[in-house]
């Protein structure tokens, strides 16, 4: 009798009810949010503002042309959400309370890939609505939002999916941070030297995929790949299973 309501209480839904009540009790975290949430559109009403669109760019590209910003800290709100507890302890009392771990980490994840899916979906949809509303009509290309935008929310997701890998590997705030900034940003600028590998090099961050799906001036072969936008998605969530993979054989192998 109390064993089986000890695994009912150890269930994914109650792990992802547990990780949403410590969320929302981490300023840190809320704050972050908040910010992948206003980010977009602040960058389109800027863009906008200043008349700072390329002639050859798009008006959806010029109005999400903040959203790299906005997927780095989707990317260091996944990191942040188990580098938080690995620094304050917490973590012992979350596998105390869910003992198995992989259990713990799909929570996470679920947390992670949902919020920021949400987040970013209505965001970029209103940044493209507002640039759309405030740069001069027939100046610009318009750009294809639709499925676009789906799939530019998806890239937010995968980049918090791949900062959870991160932080669940380095235990580390501060290193985890520093990790997934650089890959994000770093297959753009070293592609280029790697040859005939550089679509799949510089295509590799869920960055390149973002720029492609954005349909921006700036996303070049040499700066984001030669892969198609969706393709580069696909890749970028596929590196980034493996990782998580990797993330939750490790998690179960060592202490918290």
């Amino acid at each position: 009798m109390t064993t089986a309501f000890m695994d009912v209480r150890a269930g994914f839904p109650q792990a992802l009810a547990h990780e949403w009540i410590k969320f929302r009790g981490v300023r840190s975290l809320v704050w972050t949010a908040c910010a992948v949430a206003v980010v977009p559109v602040a960058g389109a009403a800027f863009v906008a503002a200043t008349g700072s669109l390329r002639p050859d760019d798009t008006v959806l590209g010029g109005s999400l042309s903040l959203t790299v910003a906005a997927q780095v800290l989707a990317a260091v709100l996944g990191a942040l959400l188990i580098t938080g507890e690995y620094g304050t302890g917490g973590l012992r009392t979350t596998f105390a309370a869910t003992p198995r771990r992989t259990t713990v980490l799909a929570a996470k994840a679920t947390l992670a890939a949902g919020g920021t899916y949400g987040l970013a979906l209505p965001s970029c949809t209103l940044a493209h609505l507002a640039g759309d509303a405030m740069l001069a009509d027939g100046r610009y290309a318009q750009g294809e939002p639709w499925p676009a935008l789906f799939g530019i929310a998806a890239s937010f997701a995968v980049a918090a999916l791949l900062g959870l890998a991160v932080g669940t590997l380095l235990r580390h705030s501060a290193g985890a941070v520093a990790t997934v900034i650089g890959v994000l940003l770093l297959p753009s600028l070293l592609g280029p030297l790697f040859g005939d590998a550089r679509r799949w090099v510089a295509g590799a961050s869920p960055t390149a995929a973002l720029q492609k799906l954005t349909q921006t001036s700036d996303a070049t072969a040499q700066t984001a790949g030669s892969l198609g936008a969706w393709p580069s998605l696909l890749l970028v969530a596929g590196c980034t299973a493996a990782l998580l993979v990797l993330a939750s054989v490790t998690l179960n192998r060592r202490d918290a």
